[in-house]
């Protein structure tokens, strides 16, 4: 069948099979090479098998809880929101989530996601226990920070390239309600809205929507979003009866693929101008419920189908805190400069991280959609450029079009990775198209 990313950018022919238990995973890997898939969130190919693609959505079984240790076992077929659904109302949250509850455990893991709390929290990798990998000859092999180490803290960030992640051990943060304390400040232009996530660099969440298609004075100008989970106190009367309940949402959804001409400067300029007024009548604190705030694009069903047949590509590097904000408004101005704005550009700030593979740095991470067009492929070139001149990397969970050299260029760690690769066939037997196009 052909199978892409959700960008729906790049699709392939791949043999697909969803294994129900370890023996017929095991048995997939002999029509290798092989990649295991989630629920198909990564922007690009890399969880499209070359030849075989194993989904691991039959493996999506909860097998214990510690209430004591707030310590999850779980196959790696799990959503985030189903764990979500399962332990929210008993007062327990993943300690980190990505801007999407429909990835799986494994693809989390995988990809070593990243949420708006990386700055004083990590990432995902850093609350799991142990995993257990299937490896190249059907073994699995359980692996923690202290027993097999190295295939441990490979796997995390690994992009599914080490083994197939059967299942793993996660700790999950108590909370008290289901509602988030949001402080909404409007930033004039970068400039201040980095002025404003340092000042606020103890908040547990932050996150800012920028207009990449401000220029002059305006450039850079940002709705930041600060978030705390919000204690029972926090709560009115209505709100304390049911804490950890939320009142149920209507879903929308794009029922059919939006005509490409839709989608271009002057319909995002247009809607980034009213969504930054409406956002700035909003300042100050509220209340927002855990859905609204972590994942607002899951309210929108099928959402990437705005972007039309063709598909859309996200861009997202990661620039160094030196030189984060030279890089940032040369991103900026490049975006504004070839008016291909897009309405889905997000800055975080990240922390320090010590990994083997991981995308995060200590700085910024921008992330931008745009529409698969020529002249979209032409920008995120030149982007690439400036994300080199400033000393960036890019994250291999929204790739769809990268190439080797400019990866090998931004993460001098690739040459271990490839080398860890090499031994024990998982070279051989663990290929996407995204690892055959970047040669990893």
């Amino acid at each position: 069948m052909k199978l892409g990313g959700w960008g729906r950018f790049g699709a392939e022919d791949t043999a697909l099979t969803a294994p129900r238990d370890g023996s017929e995973a095991a048995e997939a890997l002999t029509r290798g090479p092989v990649i295991a898939r989630g629920n198909g969130r990564a922007y690009g190919q890399s969880a499209v098998g070359k030849t075989t693609t194993i989904s691991t959505r039959n493996l999506n079984k909860m097998v214990s809880f510690d209430a004591k240790k707030g310590e999850l076992v779980a196959e790696a077929g799990v959503l985030i929101g189903d764990i979500i659904d399962a332990f929210l109302p008993r007062g327990w949250f993943p300690y980190v989530t990505p801007g999407t509850k429909f990835v799986t455990l494994g693809g989390a893991i995988a990809a070593d996601v990243h949420g708006k709390n990386h700055h004083i929290e990590g990432s995902f990798g850093q609350y799991v226990t142990w995993i257990e990998v299937m490896e190249a000859d059907g073994t699995v092999t359980r692996c923690a920070r202290n027993k097999n180490r190295k295939l441990f803290e490979w796997t995390i960030g690994g992009m599914g390239l080490t083994g197939v992640i059967l299942r793993a051990a996660i700790r999950l943060r108590p909370v008290e309600s289901a509602w988030i304390r949001q402080t909404m400040v409007p930033a004039a232009n970068l400039r201040d809205a980095m002025r404003v996530f340092e000042a606020n660099h103890d908040a547990t969440y932050s996150v800012a929507w920028i207009d990449c298609l401000a220029t002059g004075d305006a450039l850079g100008r940002s709705l930041v979003m600060l978030g705390e989970h919000a204690t029972a106190g926090d709560l009115d009367v209505t709100r304390a009866r049911r804490p950890l309940a939320i009142p149920p949402k209507r879903k929308l959804s794009v029922p059919f693929d939006m005509p490409g001409f839709m989608l271009n400067g002057h319909t995002v300029r247009a809607f980034n101008k009213l969504y930054y007024w409406k956002g700035c009548r909003a300042e100050g604190e509220s209340l927002v419920d855990w859905d609204s705030y972590f994942y607002p694009l899951d309210s929108i069903l099928g959402w990437n189908r705005i972007y039309g047949r063709k598909g859309f590509l996200q861009f997202q590097c990661a620039l160094p805190l030196s030189t984060a904000r030279d890089g940032l408004t040369a991103l900026l101005s490049a975006i504004s400069e070839a008016g291909q704005g897009s309405f889905l550009a997000v800055l975080k700030r990240l922390g320090a991280q010590d990994s083997r593979f991981s995308f995060p740095m200590e700085g910024y991470t921008l992330a931008l959609d745009f529409p698969a067009t020529t002249s979209a492929l032409a920008l995120m070139d030149w982007l690439d450029g400036i994300t080199l001149d400033h000393g960036g990397r890019f994250y291999l969970a929204k790739d769809a079009r990268m190439g080797a050299d400019t990866l090998r260029r931004a993460d001098p760690r690739v040459g271990e990775f490839a080398e860890m690769r090499g031994q024990k066939g998982r070279a051989e037997t663990f290929q996407s198209v995204q690892s055959e196009r970047l040669k990893i």
